[in-house]
């Protein structure tokens, strides 16, 4: 839960940038919202490994 946790407070803190990419322009905003998106993609990728072990752990 706590990887979860993590994952919601990382998109929550790319929004801004997210705004000022898509609706201002800003270029460096959008290398800053691409990074998040990776950090995010590999959080979201130790919480599949958490839950499919979970749930093998319970076979």
């Amino acid at each position: 839960m706590e990887n979860y946790n993590k994952l919601k407070e990382l998109v929550a803190s790319i929004e801004g940038d997210a705004d000022k990419f898509f609706n201002n322009g800003n270029s460096a905003a959008g290398t800053r919202v691409r990074k998040g998106l990776q950090e995010i993609k590999t959080l979201a990728q130790e919480i599949r490994n958490e839950v499919t072990e979970k749930k093998n752990a319970g076979k």
